[in-house]
């Protein structure tokens, strides 16, 4: 059932990214992409570093690093059996921790970052602050028209459509081999349904305005979720050394976020929106990111760029660098420690 709200707020958000918005994210993404596998490279280094100075087995180190924090729970469960057959018996326990810690910490950060950067960059307008996110929500303010029960069935209908497409998609690329996350296909069937309905006559803004509604609703309820099953009691046994390494971690990534993603994305509100999810995916998944980015964006306004850039290279580029990232320091790891 999560993972039907996660589908569906993924689709709307696909949904949501019009001829003129793809044309907008294209660049972004790439740039967004190279940034992304900096941060995991810079991870995986800081935490090799950090464990050197506490003595630390550089295998142990490594599941602070990229593996847990960009890569979350599903890298941490896949690779930390990697460093348990070389040698390093708590990897697995560590890396889960370390996973769980990223989440919190991510729900912590992003939205204080958030802030300080529209602040101190005042792209803050008083006169749009919670309003046109609103009007993007509900179509009340940005047509006038008050949606029905119709328009939102037929989203609903066209996001069940969406997430079909999505399914195939998903399915037809696993028997070629090449394995697309069923919340990026589903983005996907969310674009299609976009590009048929601005080719067709007619306005359909208050049925545009509809999805939002539902992909909102949606993300709420997947959100809600998500929190409820936070397992906050594998955090009790973290020493002194893996919370330095992973305080260390939190650290860096603001740093990074503000001083290259903001910057490098623009510097605009967009890009400060875009800096938030990066500290979410950045510390644990993509869900973190989403969170983070509808709180800023309630106290502000709305972004379509951010929720469709982020979760394109959170959801999915990033987990294909990052594994590839992953593996050469693990190697490097097993080197340090004598491991063939």
């Amino acid at each position: 059932m999560n993972q039907l709200f996660y589908c569906i707020f993924f689709a709307a958000s696909g949904a949501a990214a019009s001829m003129a918005l793809l044309k907008k994210g294209g660049k972004l993404v790439v740039i967004f992409a190279i940034l992304a596998a900096v941060l995991a490279a810079c991870q995986n280094a800081l935490a090799l570093a950090v464990g050197h100075l506490f003595d630390v087995n550089p295998l142990i180190s490594m599941m602070t690093g990229s593996i847990p924090m960009t890569g979350g729970h599903g890298n941490a469960a896949a690779f930390a059996p990697i460093a348990v057959d070389a040698g390093a018996s708590a990897a697995m326990e560590v890396a889960i921790a370390s996973a769980t810690f990223g989440l919190i910490s991510g729900c912590i950060v992003g939205g204080p970052l958030g802030n300080f950067i529209i602040k101190r960059h005042k792209l803050e307008d008083p006169m749009l602050d919670g309003k046109e996110e609103k009007a993007e929500m509900s179509g009340e303010e940005s047509t006038g028209i008050l949606m029905g029960k119709n328009q939102i069935i037929n989203a609903v209908f066209l996001m069940c459509i969406a997430i079909g497409f999505g399914q195939i998609l998903t399915v037809a690329l696993k028997s070629i081999n090449i394995d697309l996350p069923i919340h990026v296909s589903c983005m996907f069937g969310g674009i299609l349904i976009r590009l048929f309905y601005d080719r067709k006559q007619g306005n359909h803004d208050v049925l545009y305005e509809a999805i939002d509604s539902v992909g909102e609703f949606s993300l709420g309820l997947f959100v809600s979720m998500s929190i409820i099953t936070m397992k906050l009691w594998e955090l009790s046994g973290l020493g002194i050394a893996l919370v330095a390494l992973l305080m260390a971690q939190v650290v860096f990534i603001l740093f990074f976020c503000y001083f290259l993603t903001f910057k490098l994305l623009g510097g605009n509100y967009d890009a400060a929106v875009m800096a938030v999810g990066h500290t979410g995916f950045g510390l644990g998944a993509v869900p973190v990111s989403m969170t983070t980015m509808q709180a800023v964006c309630k106290k502000y306004r709305y972004s379509k760029l951010a929720f469709f850039v982020v979760p394109v290279i959170g959801g999915f580029i990033s987990n294909l660098t990052n594994a590839v990232i992953i593996t050469q320091f693990l190697n490097y790891a097993k080197h340090l420690v004598g491991v063939a």
